[in-house]
């Protein structure tokens, strides 16, 4: 198959990223954060969650970073909601786009959400009806597909029926994640072969984390296969506080650095990038995760 022209890139940094950090980040830098990545030309960012604090302590002030960002046209702001509360939350603070979240592997959705895949996904039927009442679009995650630090390796009809009945509530689009990053090429083209059967190629993305150095082979595995939407991190920022041992996400520079090499077009400014990640990393006290960014520095 023929290379995409052009790739979309969701910048899950902001919400992501941030939320594996242990030290508390102020709202005007993750404002700041937000406004540097739109200046580079990312088109979409995800920007926070509406979750308790008492499980995801970082997203708190997410209603105040939506209400402080540039809002610059043309820029989708998006926010994860696990649940109707957490949507309800989301639209009282302006927010046009919303994701949900399910796992590919039962034990994982029981020691992340004290729940069963099943009763995970009933959970967004009242989210999903007040969505199309809002004519507000939903993004769908899948995590572990392509192995469970609990459960081992997941079966990709197993991803498949997941990311079906996200689809058929009314995902416009559903992410495939590499939750703990032990995925490989060949494991990423027959994932994709498996669920893209039912599901336009179109309509899937991937999100891939770097635990075995291997996420952006996957990403040039997953664009053989038709994929052109992924999710990337700044700074290689994140993880899972879930999955013990997961790195971050890819880092949104290296992405982009393949992807230029590629001819691939994304609208995105690399050098802005690689200093919206330092600048973060500055306020964070820690290593920048790109490898793009530490050749730049060297």
């Amino acid at each position: 198959m023929e290379l995409p022209q052009h790739v979309r890139l969701v910048e899950v940094g902001p919400r992501d990223g941030l939320q594996n950090e242990k030290q508390p980040i102020s709202v005007a830098d993750k404002v700041r954060l937000v406004d540097d990545l739109s200046a580079a030309g990312l088109e979409y960012i995800e920007v926070g969650s509406f979750v308790s604090p008492k499980w995801v302590p970082q997203m708190a002030g997410s209603a105040e970073v939506f209400a402080q960002i540039q809002h610059k046209p043309g820029v989708t702001y998006a926010a994860l909601t696990p649940n109707l509360q957490g949507f309800e939350a989301a639209m009282l603070a302006g927010v046009k786009e919303v994701a949900v979240f399910a796992a590919a592997s039962e034990a994982f959705s029981q020691k992340n959400i004290n729940c069963s895949i099943s009763e995970s996904l009933q959970r967004f039927v009242p989210l999903m009806e007040a969505a199309r009442e809002q004519g507000m679009r939903v993004r769908g995650y899948v995590s572990c597909v392509l192995g469970c630090p609990y459960q081992g390796d997941v079966d990709p009809q197993q991803v498949a029926a997941v990311a079906n009945e996200l689809f058929e509530m009314g995902c416009y689009e559903i992410s495939l994640g590499d939750t703990i990053g032990t995925g490989t090429a060949g494991k990423t083209r027959a994932l994709f072969e498996a669920v893209g059967r039912d599901i336009p190629r179109d309509k899937l993305a991937g999100h891939f984390h770097d635990t075995y150095g291997q996420a952006l082979a996957n990403i040039y595995a997953s664009l053989l296969e038709g994929i052109h939407v992924f999710d990337s991190s700044v700074a290689g920022l994140g993880g899972c506080p879930y999955a013990k041992g997961a790195s971050g996400n890819v880092a949104s520079e290296d992405v982009l650095y393949l992807l230029d090499g590629l001819g691939i077009h994304t609208g995105i400014e690399l050098e802005a990038l690689v200093q919206a990640g330092e600048r973060i990393c500055q306020v964070l006290g820690r290593d920048n995760g790109s490898r793009v960014a530490r050749a730049w520095r060297s």
